[in-house]
């Protein structure tokens, strides 16, 4: 078995933080064998040496390794790209194309960012893993492939797996064994050893002196957080190779090459959000509506009390808690409005009969009460018998306008006559 130094050497792989050789060691352990690998880790760190080391030290070395990118591809064509199309099969299949996995028979195909999989091209990949058959597009043929699959991912699969963008059968099938590669922000000893390497290559590439870092400028680099992990840190290197023309390189120089942390980047974002959070306005209106609703019914609750007992300051003492919490601290206008209900008189039962006096009270808030007390103990038979009498009495017992101000027809007022036997 080939030694993860040796492997380093042979891939060009740079750095000795223990979680990168930890990641080699199972990558030259998986080798010989046809497990289905993935490769998981934050964008930029390099996933893509893993399926080639595994690739290189397994028995398929002489078989083809191809690569496919599943984000780059469009949605409505990689089933096409990944298994191939009949001729007709839809507008513009000319011709019988072989796609990815008959084109690799006996290899290793790298499916990056398979994440980003359609759910339907994900039931066709769950084939092929379980028993080696796929059918091309526009095709009825089941074919046969002997294929190894090596994935990898920057997305939290967990997480995909809940919000249903990915089939928890394929995430098992797919990561029989998981590779994950830290982020450069872990590997501090490394980012400075890389560096100096991608340093080098570009001074060889542009035919230059190499650059070289103050030790301040060193100190920035290894507190520098590198969100995009190497991919920035080789990016940071080339520009700094090529656009200063002094070869020592200080630490406000190196400052204006590095992205400021309140800049436009990607931000780490907390899952978790307060109570007083909004994300919506809808959230917004959402409160407001419940805080209403929940007025609401401490108002009546209060209304009902009053109504029941019909002292105002006994409800007021009683409730004084609840009054604060929709009045806050009660001021002179709302005493005021307290002393007035005390003069309420509110009768146990309401009285069966009807006057066209004013009210004497009519400068009573809740003169309402009453009403509603006589409403809710009247039947809807006895409501309906009562106006139809009071306003047959008002009109001199003319049903045309009794029945036009009750707001029905002289015809149904006449049958509800002869119904109520009036």
């Amino acid at each position: 078995m080939e030694s993860v130094q040796a492997t380093k050497q042979r891939f060009g792989i740079i750095g000795n933080d223990p979680t990168l050789n930890r990641a080699i060691e199972k990558a030259i352990q998986v080798a010989p064998t046809d497990i289905s690998v993935l490769v998981t880790g934050e964008s930029g760190v390099g996933k893509e040496s893993i399926p080639k080391i595994i690739h290189s030290l397994s028995h398929r070395k002489h078989g083809k390794y191809i690569a496919v990118n599943c984000g780059a591809i469009p949605e409505g064509t990689i089933d096409s790209e990944l298994f191939g199309h009949e001729k007709g099969a839809f507008t513009g299949a000319t011709a019988t194309r072989n796609g990815y996995f008959e084109v690799a028979d006996g290899g290793t195909i790298f499916l990056d960012e398979v994440g980003e999989l359609p759910l339907t091209t994900q039931v066709r990949l769950l084939r092929v893993l379980e028993n080696g058959e796929f059918i091309k597009v526009g095709s009825s043929k089941v074919q046969k492939t002997n294929v190894r699959i090596v994935a990898a991912t920057n997305v939290n699969m967990f997480d995909a797996i809940k919000k249903e963008k990915f089939r928890e059968d394929l995430f098992y099938r797919l990561s029989t064994v998981e590779i994950n590669l830290p982020p450069l922000r872990n590997r501090k000893e490394d980012i400075h050893l890389l560096f100096r390497k991608f340093a080098s290559d570009f001074a060889l590439k542009y035919k230059m002196p190499t650059i070289k870092l103050s030790d301040e400028a060193v100190a920035i680099l290894l507190k520098f957080r590198w969100n995009g992990n190497i991919r920035q840190l080789r990016n940071v290197a080339e520009q700094i190779s090529v656009l200063e023309q002094t070869r020592e390189i200080s630490a406000d120089t190196l400052r204006h090459y590095l992205p400021s942390e309140s800049s436009q980047l990607p931000a780490v974002i907390s899952n978790t959000k307060s109570e007083s959070d909004f994300s919506s306005e809808r959230e917004i209106l959402y409160k407001v509506l419940f805080d209403m609703k929940s007025d609401l019914n401490d108002l009546k609750k209060l209304t009902m009390e009053l109504m029941k007992t019909g002292n105002a300051s006994e409800v007021q003492k009683k409730n004084e808690s609840l009054i604060d919490k929709i009045y806050g601290e009660v001021d002179d206008d709302t005493q005021e409005a307290y002393e007035d209900l005390e003069v309420l008189s509110i009768p146990e039962k309401p009285s069966d009969t009807y006057s066209d006096e004013p009210i004497e009270t009519a400068t009573d808030k809740y003169h309402f009460a009453e009403e509603i007390e006589e409403e809710e103990t009247l039947s809807l038979h006895d409501k309906e018998l009562e106006l139809i009498k009071k306003s047959l009495e008002r009109h001199g017992g003319k049903r045309k306008l009794a029945a036009a101000e009750l707001g029905i027809s002289e015809r149904t007022l006449y049958r509800k006559i002869k119904q109520y036997d009036l």
